[in-house]
């Protein structure tokens, strides 16, 4: 997580520059090659213009940064309707919407849940399962996302 606290703060400011909102970034090592994907989100939504904007801006920035030896590929991307949930923020906003939440840890044996996102305060997360709550600390969210309605 610490390497990814890295990359977001010379990333941000490119992305924010541009006019859009960083949402997150995953950074995928894969041997000799690997992928950084870059979240990004607007009010009017996201275009693939607006993805190779923000890939030139970012581009530029980590061409001269150089926070990833090797060699790697840049993804911009919309958080799309299943958007990945990256911070405590990001939860608070879709109180009421479904989420899948995977743990670094087990919590009552299981890595794994899907529920509703109850609250979210100091830390933790209020996750309602099949009518059972879990509260979640959210230093120990290894990947969430949500769940879209159809």
């Amino acid at each position: 997580m610490a390497r990814n606290a890295e990359l977001e703060k010379i990333i941000r400011p490119a992305v924010e520059a541009a006019g859009f909102e960083f949402w997150g970034l995953e950074h995928l090592a894969q041997g000799k090659h690997s992928v950084l994907r870059v979240f990004i989100d607007h009010e009017n939504g996201i275009s693939v213009d607006n993805c190779a904007e923000v890939s030139h801006q970012v581009s530029g920035v980590l061409d001269v940064e150089e926070p990833i030896k090797g060699l790697y590929n840049l993804e911009i991307s919309s958080p799309g309707m299943d958007r990945p949930l990256f911070n405590e923020q990001q939860f608070a906003r879709y109180v009421g919407e479904d989420a899948e939440v995977k743990l670094s840890v087990p919590l009552n044996g299981r890595r794994k849940f899907k529920g509703t996102i109850e609250q979210v305060e100091a830390g933790v997360l209020v996750l309602l399962v099949d009518g059972e709550v879990y509260e979640i600390n959210c230093q120990q969210i290894d990947k969430a996302h949500l769940v879209p309605k159809f």
